[in-house]
Formats: structure tokens, sequence, C-alpha cells
């Protein structure tokens, strides 16, 4: 019988090794993205802390990334959305705030996967 599905937090390089450049920001949220994707289509239900903060920072009145609007949201609602998950799954390489999120989850007693192929299945 396969597992239930799972609420996984997908964590993954936001802002590390952008210089905030908006083209690799996308590109990051776009990586993240697809995994989630592929973890929708295993059965699961992926989440990102960017799909909901980045609305929200902009609705705060964020002017660039970092600024005050942003560093409200950006961190804290990744925080209290893993609070609310299964699992996080992390992807991608250097990353203070997803790290934070690996170690958030193993505090919390949560499965932490560093690939998707490890995420078992669930329908």
């Amino acid at each position: 019988m396969n597992p239930q599905p799972l609420l996984i937090l997908v964590a993954g390089p936001y802002r590390s090794g952008t210089g905030d450049d908006p083209a690799k920001l996308d590109a990051n949220v776009r990586a993240m993205t697809d995994v989630a994707l592929g973890l929708f289509r295993a059965g699961h239900l992926p989440v990102t802390g960017e799909a909901l903060a980045l609305p929200m920072v902009e609705a705060a009145g964020s002017r660039h990334v970092g600024d005050a609007a942003f560093e409200e949201i950006f961190h804290p609602i990744a925080e209290r959305l893993l609070s609310r998950c299964d699992a996080v799954l992390r992807i991608g390489g250097p990353s203070a705030g997803a790290d934070a999120m690996v170690a958030q989850a193993r505090a919390e007693g949560k499965a932490v996967y560093f690939s998707a192929d490890a995420v078992p299945a669930a329908r």
C-alpha cells in the first residue's frame, strides 16, 4: 500500500549566489517549482515558501530584495509553513535559509529528504 500524501516544503536557494539578480532569483524559484511539480505528480502536496512569501512581500510594499518588508515576511513565512508540513525536501546548492529549514524540520521530528527520488510516491 502506498503511503498517504505528504505536505512537503521544497527548500532551496533563493538569494544565495545570485547577487539579487532578478533573472537568477526567478531561476531559483523555477527550480523549486519544477521539483514541486514532480512531487505533486507523485501524489503529494508540495509547497514553497517563495510561493506564499513573494506576493505578500510585494503587498507589504517591498521595493527590493532584502529590505525591511522583505525581511519581515520572507523567512518567517517559511518557518511557520514548515511547522505545518510533514517533511522538507532540500534541493540545490548552498543556502543558509534552506539549511535552516532542514534544521527546523529535524528539530520538529519531520522527515528530511535530499532527493525527490527518496520521497516515496503516494496515491
